[in-house]
């Protein structure tokens, strides 16, 4: 029986687990999916080498980045990003183990974004720097927008919330919030943003989806903006994932 898993620390919610076993029950797929938390990056190869049987990785939060240095390879999508969240694992006849890294995450938030783009959706904010946003950025840069990041701290080639202005807002008609900010169950917190500037030609986009209008949605409705949740990216990254593994 093949076999698929997740690796992070800690591992109590995990969307995956559920997903891909009730997808492999349902179509008869002969595969089971599991966690495996560990503590340490350093147990990364312990997996690998204590499972024989198994095709393919999930990567979650805290190992995105750290988990690269034990891969052979990189797509460019994840090369560029330096983030990797699905791992492809080749075994050759003789034993021999390759491991290539991609980013499903850029996959389902541009499949996801796309249909929502109009042709006066040139700018973004992408508010957050957290390992999600990188890959929000090149998603946005597949599709030919370019983004500015919102970080609370001053950082090189960012702005903060304080120096977002009416003209700025006025400019960046995309804004994706990836900051845990308005997550279940602390639902009455949104980004800083300047929610009176928005307008209909505004599109906001939230990672979060638990709940499923979140109050950063609520607020750019209340203008008139168009807004989606990422549900749908969730959907869409574990069905790359799958895409990736038979390849």
């Amino acid at each position: 029986m093949d076999k698929y898993g997740l690796i992070g620390y800690p591992l109590k919610h995990s969307f995956s687990i559920g997903y891909f076993n009730e997808k492999f029950a349902a179509e008869g797929i002969d595969a089971e999916y599991v966690n495996f938390e560990i503590p340490s990056i350093n147990d990364f190869m312990q997996v690998i080498g204590e499972n024989p049987n198994l095709c393919g990785l999930n990567v979650t939060i805290p190992y995105k980045e750290q988990v690269i240095p034990f891969l052979d390879e990189l797509d460019k999508d994840a090369a560029k990003i330096g983030a990797v969240n699905v791992i492809k694992i080749v075994r050759s006849p003789r034993g021999k183990v390759k491991l290539v890294g991609y980013n499903s995450d850029i996959i389902g938030f541009t499949q996801s974004i796309e249909p929502l783009l109009q042709p006066h959706h040139k700018k973004a904010l992408i508010l957050g720097t957290g390992g999600a946003s990188k890959a929000v950025w090149r998603g946005l840069e597949n599709l030919d927008i370019s983004s500015t990041f919102v970080s609370r701290t001053k950082k090189k080639g960012m702005l903060t919330y304080e120096e977002l202005t009416p003209e700025i807002m006025a400019e960046h008609t995309v804004i994706v919030n990836t900051t845990p900010l308005g997550m279940y169950p602390k639902v009455d917190y949104c980004p800083g943003i300047l929610y009176e500037c928005l307008t209909p030609n505004h599109l906001l986009y939230d990672l979060l989806y638990n709940p499923n209008e979140t109050l950063f949605m609520k607020k750019g409705m209340e203008h008139g903006a168009v807004v989606k949740n990422g549900l749908e990216m969730l959907l869409l990254q574990a069905f790359a994932a799958w895409e990736i593994w038979q390849q």
